[in-house]
C-alpha cells in the first residue's frame, strides 16, 4: 500500500475526520484530501510528518506500510494500536481498569 491508503487506514482506525487531522496539522482540509483522493499525491516531508504525528504513527509506515522502529506501535495490529491510542485519552484509574480488564479476558481465553 502507498500513502494514500494508508493514511486512509490510518484515519479510518483513529476514528480521526479530515477536519480534525487539519485542526491538528495546520495542513488545509483541502490539501488533506488531495492526498486521499489524488494517486502518488504525496506531501512535503514537513507535512508528512506533521500528518503521522497527528495520526500516532512514523512518517516511514504512512509512505511504506513499515515501521522499522523499535519502539513504536506499528509493530502492533491495528486494533491494538487503536485501543492504546484511546486508552492514552484516559486518566489513570480507567487506564488501569481497561488494563485488568483486559488481563482478565486474556486468562478466560487461556483457560
Amino acid at each position: 500500500m502507498g500513502f494514500r491508503e494508508n493514511l486512509k487506514s490510518e484515519l479510518r482506525y483513529s476514528g480521526m475526520l479530515v477536519k480534525e487531522l487539519s485542526d491538528k496539522t495546520g495542513i488545509g482540509k483541502d490539501t488533506i484530501a488531495q492526498y486521499l483522493s489524488v494517486k502518488n499525491k504525496m506531501p512535503s516531508l514537513d507535512k508528512g510528518v506533521k500528518i503521522a504525528q497527528a495520526l500516532g504513527v512514523s512518517a516511514e509506515y504512512l509512505v511504506t506500510g513499515v515501521d522499522n522502529s523499535k519502539n513504536t506501535t506499528q509493530n502492533l495490529s491495528k486494533i491494538s494500536r487503536l485501543i492504546a491510542q484511546n486508552a492514552e485519552k484516559l486518566d489513570e484509574k480507567n487506564r488501569a481498569f481497561v488494563l485488568d480488564f483486559i488481563k482478565f479476558l486474556v486468562r478466560k481465553d487461556e483457560g
